[in-house]
């Protein structure tokens, strides 16, 4: 543990930062979830509008720096093929 007042309010700081960005990434989780649930049901129409909110988060949190860029690309495009080729 920290002895220094500076690196005590740091050490909180920290805490603070690391359940707000799990509360974040369960955010994102759950609307890859319910696109991903939309998908399995045969609801295209739910699946689109799920997507729209899932897309929304990963970009945000890409921009953040909270998920790699990449890896956001990487579930939009997943998740997209998934719902066209529902069609």
């Amino acid at each position: 543990m920290a002895n220094i007042k500076s690196a005590k309010k740091r050490a909180v700081q920290a805490e603070k930062h690391r359940l707000h960005n799990n509360s974040q990434r369960s955010q994102m989780r759950t609307a890859v979830k319910n696109v991903l649930k939309m998908i399995e049901t045969g609801n295209k129409a739910g699946a689109e509008t799920a997507y729209k909110t899932a897309e929304s988060l990963l970009d945000r949190f890409a921009g953040r720096g909270q998920i790699h860029k990449n890896k956001a690309s990487r579930h939009k495009s997943r998740i997209t093929a998934r719902i066209r080729a529902m069609a």
